[in-house]
């Protein structure tokens, strides 16, 4: 498969339409097994999907490592993270954070302009590379930090932009952005920012398309690009129970046996048809399901490789499982240009 490439808001830098989700090779709510994650990557690019994000929050390094090993002498498209900075010392129970098997070290939040320098910095020094394309902050926002969010902000507006502004006007990076699961944290940040993507995780999916009518819109009127992570919606779109990386709620679980009936009545699995329609959207440049096997790489490229016909996008609008205004590809996404 010759995927498909999208550019990245107003730069030169252009994704395969399909790319490559770092989290679960930091192990992710599971320790992750080194060996297959690195055949896995290495898989994965070896089928163009060379757009790779990955933060040091993965695995607390881990993620980033295994990323930097498997790109050294590739040509690939690299975004990692800043807004967390590693110390030396494992929490006591990291689990609870989600990562269950990590490197020894705990993650201290820091917006500041040092803290962005800093794990900017230390993130060449774990990948191993000279070159990271697209700089994220990662997790500012209420629902991530409530009360304490007001100080974050501040640290970005007055010191952390200033570092990412520095860096791609210096040609270090290409792009910066925010890496986020909240629509909110992304409309303010256009208040203080000139910014070129957000990565936004689970938020336009086939399952929920709030931001539709407001960051969606906000950025194809400022040429901005979308990146969309978690097009499962955490696991509750490829048949897990999880959605926001919990157990999902009684409507939720509900309204994906809806969406899944529907897509079966065409003959067409519900993760193909998660994987593709975010890219009906002109602002979305590309989608990045976190992939830990090659099995389940395997699978990813059979759903973006399949033809989903016309109708089954009409019969979910007709049902009410899709936004009316949410636009739909109009031929496979991944392999035609629109």
């Amino acid at each position: 498969m010759t995927l498909t490439t999208r550019r990245i808001g107003r730069t030169d830098l252009c994704v395969p339409t399909l790319g490559f989700g770092g989290a679960p090779l930091g192990g992710l709510l599971g320790a992750a097994n080194d060996s297959e994650a690195s055949k896995t990557l290495a898989t994965a690019l070896d089928q163009g999907l060379t757009y790779v994000d990955t933060a040091p929050f993965y695995g607390f390094g881990r993620s980033e490592r295994l990323v930097g090993d498997g790109l050294r002498g590739r040509n690939y498209t690299l975004s990692t993270k800043v807004g967390r900075v590693l110390h030396p010392g494992i929490p006591d129970d990291p689990g609870a954070m989600g990562w269950p098997d990590p490197l020894p070290f705990h993650p201290v939040y820091d917006y500041s302009y040092d803290g962005v320098m800093r794990s900017f910095e230390a993130s060449l020094q774990r990948l191993g590379l000279d070159r990271i394309d697209i700089l994220y902050v990662h997790d500012i926002g209420a629902v991530t930090h409530g009360d304490a969010n007001a100080q974050h902000v501040h640290d970005l507006k007055t010191g952390g932009y200033r570092a990412l502004d520095e860096l791609r006007q210096a040609g270090r990076i290409k792009a910066i952005g925010l890496g986020v699961n909240e629509e909110q944290a992304c409309l303010e940040a256009l208040d203080y920012g000139d910014w070129d993507v957000f990565l936004l995780a689970g938020r336009y999916t086939l399952l929920e398309q709030g931001p539709l009518d407001g960051l969606m819109a906000a950025c194809l009127k400022r040429d901005m690009s979308i990146v969309l992570g978690g097009p499962f919606n955490s696991g509750i779109l490829v048949g897990g129970r999880t959605w926001n990386y919990g157990d999902a709620p009684d409507a939720i679980v509900q309204k994906v046996r809806a969406l899944s009936e529907c897509c079966r009545a065409y003959d067409v699995p519900l993760p193909a048809a998660a994987l593709q329609f975010p890219l009906g959207h002109a602002a979305v440049a590309s989608v990045i399901p976190g992939l830990r096997t090659r099995k389940e790489l395997a699978d990813t490229l059979d759903w973006v490789s399949l033809d989903i016909p016309q109708d089954l996008w009409k019969a979910l609008k007709d049902k009410g499982l899709l936004a009316q205004n949410a636009p739909v590809p109009i031929s496979n996404p991944y392999t035609s240009v629109a």
